[in-house]
């Protein structure tokens, strides 16, 4: 045991010791006043506020607090109209806004039994700095934090049995230089707004001259032991001898598992204690299954006993080469992000009922972890995941590239790190612990800051950035990293947006090359951020203090085109696309040994940056109808059935093999486990098994293979191919698309060409003609399998659509098998095409349309059938000319297009400017390059 003890050194320091700790104090009598409820309120916009004393009254407009400015729909009104324009498509817009300092006061009664207390004012969580008078006397300290509520000792200011007027004045201006264009979370008008007033805790609290000050717990479940690290605070003139007792209790059953009690003497002042306690009894680990917590309970033994509750729980966070071990065990990190998205208040929940609501929906959804980016959530969330077994990431409030320039923003991070560590270091759920998002500047800064965090607190894993385009620094773990967040390393992506649309679709690969030289934990970087089409349903949903102007304005220019009737469509085409590549980027990650980990951007949409909405769940945490909790949760759970296959399209000449693997992070089996497969033509099943073999915690490869000779298929054909666990629900699927192995050579009464020129003539003979132009040369956009990253707004230098829309009941796809959406087999389609921009096109019929995106809405097609010059005309501006044996979904297609061209069927509408589309279709551009991946940056 070690008791420092120091003198009474002022009551501002004492302060900061006391009153920034996140736990709970039970008393006898009252020992604080909830001042939620009525204020009056007034607006600073001028800076008069203290010259003229405003301190001294009341105001004339009212407001309730907890709350904000916005919601009190206070400040400037919103007066822009829905428009496709950046300020518009940049984020939701605030129906009022104000930034600058704005002056709060309320009359209270302090109980006269709370004479000879210490009494603190806590208001949690404000944006930025707060500065308090009582009775028109300004208290002389000011607080600035945006992670840790905002705490005043008013001792010297408050008089016991007397009513006054308590005044704040709460300035939400840019104190520090924390983010490029204030992106950051903590501080944004992209996620949550840049609100001015209080939005968590209001609360006066009375303390004994004797208290528990803070208390910080170190547990061990390997050594079975507890550290305590406790500030003791004795406000007297003298030293004075007291029994502190310490119980941990079960908090289930409420069970004491330890106690101790010491009889020190307290001088005046802080006394700091630390000391191990021994648990003998049984211990209950927590973990994202079991979240079993235990409370230490910290007393003071005297005529008004008065103590703290600390709640814990025992579980060892290490890493053993690149995996992550709790409790002794490998973990696998199935995250995403929250980046302080509340479409509704602007602002986080400041209650745990509210989180509990978010976790449970991510953990129904598969998910045991949550990034915050560039931010630090209220204690409610930290209260909600410990309960729930959430696994957190949390940052200090920066996004900056420009890291360490400034030595006032360094401090200030230095002591939100405090902060941090006194609010919330005891949650479990607090695992990891990165400096911010993609920072950059100068590193050396952010590892010594890392490494002094380090030393504070050792019950978190750190890193010293989530990912950084710092040349020389994102592509390998900093020096002093427990973890490492990226999405690319110096031997290649590990993460599908540098993949997916440059490599041929194959499922037997995973990112182990690109991790050879990696050597701790690796968590794949914010990976997806495939955009999906607005749903405007949900404006109805924007209730409170945002407008969904962006999404108006997409209503709006969709009716003025006539393609309002196509809304639902083209959310659910380009969402079921977002879906399959999520699930491949998740499967890659599982079959990657050196991953520990990966963070979506996102589950959820994001509504800045451009309107970024990636989400198979929109802002609001609710589903878009793409698919369902249970869909998502095949591939991606604490176990998933995996195969490793070639590709996934063949020919009927080949056979199918697969190699069957389990990520298994649920529970260790003793005995083999059966696994069933079966493959599928529809209904029909055409090949069935089981295998057997031993799962263990982690990655499994197993030795089962599954094949199937596909000669006996003899028509184009989707196959599903599902795993399942037996005797659980954990099982999983994949199609593959098998094709008759025969060219196409007869092509009826169908006149084919490539030339323009010589369509219109054969079609001016009143002859049906396919139109296949030179899809390398002709006017339109880059034909990409992969939709829109992130948002068009965001990055513009990208293609813009996002998967194709099509009729799959049309008679043109009777030998083609297809759903209403791209999917892989559509891979070397759209790689092979350019995309046509139709909007000036009147009539006609697009038969393979491609959903473009929010910000142009163009009408995009890669086939169109229609009547011209006396004859009719299909129009394909994909390559089906060159390769048709090595590619045999185009000569499928080919195929299905031209049986349906020579049949009574085909009776297309009327082209009525055949000479605009004539037009088009002779222009002619320079081949181009496809553009690599990182472009868009």
């Amino acid at each position: 045991m070690i008791l420092h003890s120091y003198r009474r050194i002022g009551r501002r320091i004492i302060l900061s010791l006391t009153l920034t700790v996140a736990t709970c104090v039970v008393a006898n009598a009252q020992q604080s006043i909830d001042l939620a409820g009525k204020w009056t309120v007034a607006l600073d916009s001028l800076d008069i506020g203290e010259e003229r004393e405003w301190a001294k009254n009341s105001f004339s407009a009212n407001i309730n607090l907890p709350g904000t400015l916005d919601g009190a729909g206070l400040g400037e009104p919103n007066m822009l109209k829905p428009a496709l324009t950046k300020p518009q498509l940049t984020h939701l817009t605030r129906k009022h806004s104000y930034i600058g300092a704005a002056w709060y006061t309320k009359e209270i009664s302090i109980p006269k039994d709370w004479k000879d207390k210490k009494i603190g004012l806590k208001l949690e969580r404000v944006l930025w700095k707060t500065q308090v008078w009582v009775d028109g006397k300004k208290v002389d300290v000011e607080q600035n934090s945006l992670i840790a509520p905002h705490y005043f000792d008013l001792t010297n200011y408050l008089t016991p049995g007397k009513t006054q007027r308590l005044t704040l004045k709460i300035d939400n201006r840019k104190f520090f230089d924390l983010s490029y264009d204030n992106m950051a979370h903590a501080y944004t008008n992209h996620t949550q707004i840049i609100w001015n007033g209080v939005i968590g805790d209001i609360q006066l609290t009375a303390e004994n001259a004797l208290s528990v000050a803070d208390v910080q717990v170190f547990s061990s479940l390997a050594n079975k032991n507890v550290q305590v690290k406790a500030v003791l605070r004795n406000d007297g003139q003298r030293s004075i001898k007291r029994q502190i007792v310490f119980n941990i209790r079960d908090k289930a059953d409420q069970s004491i598992v330890a106690t101790q009690s010491k009889d020190l003497v307290l001088a005046a002042g802080i006394n700091e204690l630390e000391f191990t306690m021994p648990v003998n009894s049984a211990i209950k680990p927590w973990d994202e299954f079991h979240p079993n917590l235990y409370t230490l309970e910290s007393s003071i033994k005297e005529s008004q006993m008065q103590k703290k509750e600390t709640d814990f729980a025992f579980r060892d966070f290490t890493t053993s080469g690149k995996t992550f071990l709790l409790n002794g065990k490998p973990i696998f990190l199935r995250g995403t992000l929250e980046c302080n998205i509340f479409p509704l208040t602007g602002h986080p929940p400041m209650k745990k009922n509210e989180w509990k609501k978010l976790f449970q929906t991510a953990k129904n959804w598969g998910l045991n972890h949550i990034r915050f980016h560039s931010w630090c959530p209220p204690e409610a969330a930290f209260q909600a995941a410990d309960d729930i077994g959430m696994y957190l990431q949390v940052e200090l409030p920066i996004w900056s590239l420009t890291v360490g320039e400034l030595q006032s923003t360094t401090a200030f991070l230095y002591q939100e790190a405090d902060r941090m560590i006194k609010e919330y270091g005891n949650h479990p759920s607090f695992m990891l612990w990165s400096m911010g998002n993609e920072l950059q500047g100068k590193m050396e800064v952010l590892n010594k800051m890392v490494d002094v965090i380090k030393r504070k607190d050792s019950r978190h894993l750190y890193a010293n950035t989530s990912f950084t385009f710092e040349k020389g620094h994102g592509d390998r773990p900093e020096k002093n990293d427990d973890f490492f967040v990226t999405q690319w390393t110096t031997d290649g992506w590990v993460r599908g947006q540098g993949v997916f649309n440059d490599q041929s679709p194959s499922f037997n690969k995973n990112y182990n090359a690109a991790l050879v030289n990696v050597h701790v934990p690796v968590v794949t970087h914010e990976i997806g951020q495939y955009a999906v089409y607005p749903n405007l349903k949900e404006i109805d949903k924007y209730t409170g203090v945002l407008d969904p102007l962006n999404f108006k304005a997409i209503r709006e220019d969709l009716q003025a085109k006539g393609m309002i009737n196509q809304a639902d469509d083209f959310l659910t085409s380009s969402g079921k696309l977002a879906a399959i590549l999520y699930k491949e980027e998740i499967e890659r990650a599982l079959k990657t040994a050196g991953i520990s980990g990966f963070q979506l951007l996102d589950l959820h949409d994001f509504p800045g940056q451009g309107t970024a909405l990636v989400g198979l769940l929109d802002a609001f945490w609710d589903s878009k109808g793409i698919l369902d909790s249970t869909e998502f949760k095949n591939f991606n759970a604490p176990l998933v059935p995996l195969l490793n296959f070639e590709k996934a399209t063949y020919k009927n000449t080949e056979t199918f093999h697969g190699a069957v693997a389990i990520s298994n992070y649920f529970k260790e089996f003793e005995h083999d486990q059966a696994i069933n497969w079966k493959i599928v033509a529809g209904d029909k099943e055409l090949k069935s098994g089981q295998l057997s073999g031993r799962i263990a915690l982690g990655f499994n490869d197993l030795a089962g293979k599954i094949s199937l000779d596909l000669n006996e298929i003899k028509v184009a054909t989707k196959l599903t191919m599902t795993l399942s666990l037996a005797g659980t629900n954990f099982q999983n699927s994949w199609n593959i698309w098998v094709y008759p192995d025969k060219k196409v050579n007869d092509y009826g009464k169908v006149f084919y060409t490539q030339d323009v020129q010589e369509a219109m003539r054969q079609l001016r003979k009143g002859k049906k003609v396919l139109l296949n132009p030179d899809w390398k040369t002709i006017e339109g956009l880059e034909g990409k399998f992969v939709p829109v990253f992130w948002s068009p707004v965001h990055f513009p230098k990208q293609a813009g659509s996002m998967g194709l829309l099509l009729d799959n009941t049309h008679a043109a796809f009777n030998d083609f098998p297809t759903d209403n959406h791209t999917d892989w087999q559509w891979w070397d389609l759209h790689r092979k095409s350019t995309t046509l921009v139709l909007d000036s096109l009147e009539g006609g019929t697009p038969l393979i349309q491609m959903v473009d995106n929010f910000a142009n809405n163009r009408k995009l097609a890669l086939a169109v059938e229609g009547e011209m010059h006396g004859g009719k005309l299909m129009i394909v501006s994909i390559d089906l000319a060159t390769d048709l044996e090595g590619r045999p979904v185009a000569n499928q297609l080919l195929k299905s297009i031209l049986t349906y061209m020579n049949s009574e069927n085909f009776e297309p509408e009327k082209i009525s400017n055949p000479s605009w589309l004539e037009a088009k279709l002779k222009a002619r551009k320079k081949e181009q390059a496809k553009q690599d991946a990182t472009a868009i940056y």
